[in-house]
């Protein structure tokens, strides 16, 4: 019998995703599958939507919205399964998206988690924001993706349709070995949401395990669907982004790398307020000042024995901002070779 694997949808006041894209998971084409929504505390009618529209879906309950990483957090203590599929509300799947991801990780024990090729749901032919075709991260810890950079989505011209090691695998469309999940003790909460995939996936590396894109399984995220964009999505991927550096470098790296991160964004946070980003500035701000209070406070929940960020897969050992807004070098294939 094939693996089981266990579709996991993460809601909160999603209902309308999920009226326009849960029958497209329901169509998946794989033997051995369920699929749950997990309802993060919402104030809308998903629940009853759900139980009334779609009664073969499993669904699970949390009175509070934990964000996406305690959502995951606690949805998944409830779940046996051999595979998760973390997959966003807001995502288009086709029918044969599942049996490809879990043949490449069936190759390896040490192969434990892999993503879709994303292409954007409403722009087909583009490269979608948040994974791409696979996920990488500089020198200084800016993620970016085999198809996106900075904001600039790549046409999906089948450049990157190679299966290929990764940095980190999108959390839109995350499979991920349950075991692994467990052993590594899921999502750090206290992310709430945005890049709390990026520090698992970061985690699963040092661990010796191995991450993976699969071009073959291709889905389609709308993106955005349930954090819009504003300061609060500002403030919690730099705030989450600074953490993640503090919890998985190497001190030998983090004490050169950090305060050059820190200049960087001061820099992105006046660049954003003289063009009329007010919002951009204080969210930064608030982000440093964030991180501050965690360092000091003694928060940190270092990860043991972190390995120099050049001994791991994904890694551009450059500056992404440099190639980027110097050199003007706006595709990834441009500046990995």
């Amino acid at each position: 019998m094939k693996p089981f694997v266990s579709i996991v949808i993460l809601n909160y006041n999603g209902v309308k995703y999920l009226n326009e894209f849960l029958p497209s998971v329901l169509a998946t084409q794989y033997d051995n599958f369920e699929v749950v929504v997990a309802d993060n505390g919402s104030s809308d009618h998903s629940v009853s939507f759900l139980q009334q529209n779609f009664p073969t879906v499993k669904i699970l309950v949390s009175k509070t919205n934990e964000g996406f990483a305690g959502g995951y957090n606690w949805a998944l203590k409830e779940i046996k399964a051999d595979y998760f599929v973390l997959l966003n509300s807001d995502v288009l799947v086709t029918p044969n998206w599942i049996s490809p991801m879990v043949e490449l990780l069936e190759l390896d024990e040490k192969n434990a988690a892999c993503q879709p090729k994303l292409l954007a749901q409403k722009n087909p032919e583009l490269f979608e924001y948040a994974g791409a075709a696979g996920g990488w991260i500089d020198s200084f810890g800016y993620p970016f993706s085999r198809g996106r950079v900075f904001d600039i989505c790549e046409k999906d011209e089948n450049q990157y349709d190679n299966i290929a090691p990764v940095f980190w695998a999108s959390g839109a469309a995350l499979m991920i070995k349950s075991k692994v999940f467990h052993a590594l003790n899921g999502f750090d909460a206290s992310f709430f949401a945005h890049q709390e995939e990026i520090d698992l996936c970061w985690r699963m590396q040092i661990n010796g395990y191995q991450l993976y894109c699969c071009p073959s399984a291709v889905v389609y995220h709308v993106g955005a669907g349930t954090l819009p964009r504003g300061g609060r999505k500002v403030f919690l991927n730099f705030r989450n982004n600074l953490v993640m550096l503090c919890k998985n470098l190497p001190i030998s790296e983090l004490i050169w790398k950090l305060p050059f991160r820190l200049a960087l964004d001061a820099i992105s946070a006046w660049k954003g307020l003289l063009s009329g980003d007010t919002y951009f500035f204080t969210a930064i701000m608030k982000a440093h000042f964030a991180l501050f209070a965690i360092i000091f406070g003694g928060k940190v929940n270092r990860t043991k024995h972190p390995k120099s960020m050049n001994s791991l897969s994904g890694v551009y050992a450059g500056s992404l901002v440099f190639q980027y807004f110097i050199k003007k070098k706006q595709y990834f294939n441009k500046i990995v070779r």
